[in-house]
């Protein structure tokens, strides 16, 4: 049996690492990923939204260095959790418990991404090479 999920989609949020009562980091943050066929109905969504959770250094890393519009990896497996709401009414959830989680652009140079960049940074006011130009960018070439 397998049970193996693949996304590439966008942050919808900037994700907030939290703390169990046991001690394990933890982050939920959603993605869209665009639909290959846009629809027909210019009601409908051309994209799909996903929650996803992710765990220990994975956590950490997607709370560091991604944040909103990142364009990610995800590489997990779904699950289902079944409770019951404050006012008694069964409840099903379904997400994606990421097991990878690569960022595959780099941050914008604009006030968005400012909060991640310092992050990574420790906080740190080095200022950075500019961005390339997007015909100039190889996400495969190394650094």
């Amino acid at each position: 049996m397998v049970n193996r999920i693949v996304l590439i989609g966008r942050l919808t949020r900037d994700p907030e690492l939290r703390t169990t009562t046991t001690g394990k980091n933890f982050v939920n943050f959603s993605i869209a990923v665009q639909k290959r066929i846009k629809p027909q109905d210019p009601n409908e969504r051309d994209a799909d939204f996903f929650n996803i959770k992710a765990w220990g250094q994975t956590a950490e890393y997607v709370s560091n260095y991604l944040a909103k519009g990142r364009l990610v990896a995800v590489d997990g497996r779904l699950e289902t959790r079944k409770y019951t709401d404050k006012e008694g009414i069964n409840r099903e959830i379904f997400e994606i418990v990421a097991d990878n989680v690569n960022g595959l652009d780099r941050p914008r140079d604009d006030a968005g991404s400012t909060a991640a960049s310092e992050r990574s940074s420790g906080g740190s006011s080095r200022s950075a090479a500019p961005a390339p130009a997007p015909e100039e960018y190889d996400p495969f070439a190394d650094d």
